[in-house]
């Protein structure tokens, strides 16, 4: 049967190079063609193919065995004897198999500098999604290797993330969304390949900017790396606001801080700097601007800091919309949210480098996609930055903290390296970083890694950094759903307001209602049964249980209400809508809610101010009355007992209107109220300060 199987995968692949279908980058000759001629005889595809794998597989495996110098049966074996025997069952061996050969293969080329701009490095990757797809010999009808394959995002999130330049797991599913197309969902080789092009002139541009000398003299302490420039063109100028001075000016980010350059005649002045490193309470939002402070124009961002008197606003001009200013706040945030992760788990030494690098690779994937997409719509810059997604996403901190134990790993596991012939490869952001070149630093890369765990992506199964990223978006979308539904039920007017919010709390109302009818004893027998019941329950040290008893009560009427109502759509909440209100009655309505807003704050003041004269004896009288007052409420409450305490107070309160103390309670009444209105304020003056503030 093997044999059968074995002849007609011959057989299949022979039709394949005679027609010469494995076209992989253009309809003439491939980049592979000369790989292919070579396996076009019959003996060597016996020998070098496996009947459990499907031809794409098949190809690939074979390409991946050449490049790691090792035939396809030595490559098995070398599967064999790493894999666990639950990646070697036979329903996932033929893709676990396949992901070894690619996951090796990708962790051997990153190791050469300018891999990015090699086209078979490109396309080969890219055929590793196609087969990704196709993994087994039963896996039915395959597409041809050609410039019209396309792949899903499965494919591209297994693949992509091995290269850290390229996807990291967290925003894998984003980046992949902005390049396939809308229409069918998939993936082209010419999106692909064009990314992974300006990915290398990024790398380019920024390892150019990174050695030239603008701002040397500020970078050099802590080798700061820049990032991106804006304020050079005089079509989109970069304004900087302090205090009521503004001033036009180049607006420079690096890892560690932003800096913004006032723009003179000729040159620029000395670079101010925004810290985004040290731990100054830094605080970065959007924010509005416009002439003579007002507050217009959402095209600006806010940054405050313990180390700065007031705070600063960089305003992004544009004609139309608040893309810059987006763009400039998602980088900036990405920044300082990555040294606050650095600060929080104190990470340092090398892992401190690699987070730096998620960090950078991030914001260089974000210009390149920024500007492949700037023709046709635009994108959210938030989905594309690993800590801007952990810091928006439900249980991002659970992502942070699965990241702090992997490069807790890794640093174990450094120096642990061996030789690709037996070990697997490290795939890190810092590992790839340090073949490119000096601007980097000088720090090692790690190149060993166990347990068939390449960087972030596991052979045969999700790793645990992939469980909670999937775990916090399904998290995501159930709570952007439900925003949703928020969003629907929201009612314009304060009038339609305030009648939900009254029809909400009816409930409520009617229980004060209910208890303010016991309270003044208009049913005697009534109050009287609830003061005794009252009574007993305090006596006997049962509020606690009486406390979690009305708990209960509500558990187990929503409870009873689930199942009742299970299948049924939820009762629509009824309201009467209030007569409409013009303009003029609306005006009129809050300038009426503003003045018994204003009263409420007088008396809350007036109170205060009485209680600061009591304290500090503007009226002897009342305050020795006070204090005695004071002083006998404390030896009660160390004498008598606490449960005695509060049923004194209890019976107090709530017999104040029986028909036996009525009378006297109102007599005390007004005496205490004659007492409090004959105690004064405490002074108080309003002192205006003038601050003189001259224009820079």
């Amino acid at each position: 049967m093997e044999i059968a199987v074995v002849s007609k995968t011959r057989d299949m692949l022979e039709g394949f190079v005679k027609e010469g279908s494995f076209k992989w980058l253009t309809k003439k000759r491939s980049v592979f063609d000369d790989d292919f001629d070579e396996m076009g005889g019959s003996p060597p595809i016996a020998k070098n193919w496996l009947p459990e794998l499907s031809v794409p597989a098949n190809i690939v495996v074979c390409r991946c065995a050449k490049i790691l110098a090792l035939t396809v049966s030595r490559l098995l074996e070398k599967f064999d004897a790493d894999a666990s025997d639950a990646l070697k069952q036979q329903r996932s061996f033929a893709r676990n198999f396949l992901e070894y050969s690619c996951f090796t293969t990708i962790a051997s080329l990153i190791q050469e500098p300018g891999y990015l701009d090699d086209v078979k490095f490109r396309r080969l990757t890219f055929d590793m999604m196609i087969a990704w797809e196709f993994p087994a010999a039963s896996s039915g009808t395959f597409p041809v290797m050609d410039d019209d394959a396309t792949v899903g995002v499965k494919a591209f999130s297994r693949i992509a993330p091995l290269i850290p330049i390229v996807a990291n797991v967290v925003v894998v599913d984003k980046i992949f969304e902005i390049l396939a197309t809308s229409e069918t969902n998939r993936l082209h080789f010419s999106a692909y390949d064009k990314y992974l092009v300006r990915l290398e002139r990024a790398l380019r541009k920024f390892h150019l900017q990174s050695e030239s000398s603008l701002l040397s003299t500020f970078r050099a302490g802590r080798v700061e790396r820049i990032l991106e420039v804006d304020g050079t063109v005089t079509s989109q100028p970069v304004l900087e606001h302090v205090g009521i001075s503004t001033w036009p000016g180049r607006l420079t980010l690096t890892d560690h801080a932003l800096y913004f350059e006032t723009l003179r005649v000729l040159s620029y002045d000395n670079a101010k700097r925004y810290d985004l490193a040290d731990d100054l309470q830094q605080l970065v939002k959007p924010e509005l601007t416009g002439p003579w402070g007002t507050r217009i124009f959402d095209k600006a961002v806010f940054y405050k800091s313990t180390a700065l008197s007031e705070p600063v606003i960089m305003e992004f001009p544009e004609l139309k919309g608040h893309n810059r200013r987006d763009y400039w706040l998602s980088i900036i945030r990405e920044v300082l949210y990555a040294h606050r992760f650095l600060s929080k788990y104190r990470v340092s030494g090398p892992e401190r480098e690699e987070v730096l690098l998620k960090a950078i690779f991030g914001i260089l994937r974000v210009q390149v996609l920024k500007e492949m997409t700037s023709s046709f719509g635009l994108i959210s810059y938030d989905n594309l930055l690993i800590f801007n997604v952990c810091d928006k996403l439900p249980r991002g901190d659970l992502i942070l903290e699965i990241l702090v134990d992997m490069l807790t790993l890794r640093d174990v596991d450094q120096g642990e390296a061996e030789k690709i012939g037996n070990s697997m490869y490290s795939v890190s952001a810092h590992s790839l970083a340090s073949q490119l070149g000096s601007v980097f630093g000088s720090s090692a890369s790690s190149s060993s890694e166990a347990d068939l765990v390449f960087g972030e992506i596991a052979v045969g199964q999700m790793t645990l950094l992939e469980k909670a990223v999937k775990e916090a978006r399904s998290t995501y979308e159930s709570a952007a759903l439900v925003k949703d539904t928020v969003s629907g039920v929201k009612v314009e007017g304060l009038d339609s307001n305030l009648a939900v919010m009254k029809e909400l709390l009816s409930p409520v109302t009617e229980l004060w209602n209910w208890l303010v009818f016991v309270f003044y004893w208009e049913d005697p027998l009534k109050s009287l049964a609830f003061c005794l019941i009252c009574t007993y329950v305090i006596l006997r040290g049962w509020m606690i249980y009486a406390f979690a008893t009305v708990i209960a009560f509500f558990a187990v009427f929503m409870l009873l209400t689930r199942f009742f109502t299970r299948g049924r759509p939820v009762d629509e909440l009824k309201v009467k809508a209030p007569p409409p209100m013009n303009a003029m009655e609306q005006l009129l309505a809050v300038q009426n809610a503003i003045s018994q807003a204003e009263e409420i704050v007088q008396e809350g003041n007036i109170t205060l101010l009485k209680c600061r004269g009591l304290l500090i004896s503007a009226f002897p009288q009342a305050t020795e009355i006070l204090a005695a007052a004071l002083l006998c409420m404390s030896l009660v409450l160390v004498f008598i007992p606490m449960r005695h305490v509060m049923l004194l107070a209890f019976l107090e309160a709530f017999t104040r209107y029986s028909p036996i103390r009525r009378a006297s309670s109102e007599r005390w009444t007004r005496r205490m109220r004659d007492w409090w209105f004959s105690i004064p304020a405490a002074p108080v003056v309003l002192e205006k300060v003038t601050e003189d503030k001259k224009k820079n």
